[in-house]
């Protein structure tokens, strides 16, 4: 289902795998994960990266306006998909 929630982090420093377990919990489970790093793409350290993997989620990380075009685009293909942006 369609849903809006509050993301709890301010900068792409903020994104672990404590502020990711909320994508873990939804319900179906998603397959991507678009995330949106504000004005430019940001590198996350990659044990987050693996730990999503390892759930099954796929991980997407690119500038916050790419990653809302992504997730509109996926979103259009009925992908099981979430974004977690951040505001450029």
């Amino acid at each position: 289902p369609r849903s809006i929630l509050q993301w709890n982090v301010g900068s792409h420093r903020d994104i672990s795998p404590e502020s990711l377990s909320l994508f873990r919990l939804l319900e179906p489970q998603i397959e991507i994960l678009v995330l949106g790093t504000g004005d430019r793409v940001e590198r996350l350290h990659p044990a987050t990266l693996k730990q999503m993997r390892e759930c099954g989620i796929a991980v997407e990380v690119q500038d916050t306006a790419n990653a809302c075009a992504t997730f509109n685009f996926l979103m259009n293909e009925r992908r099981m998909v979430a974004a977690g942006l951040i505001p450029p």
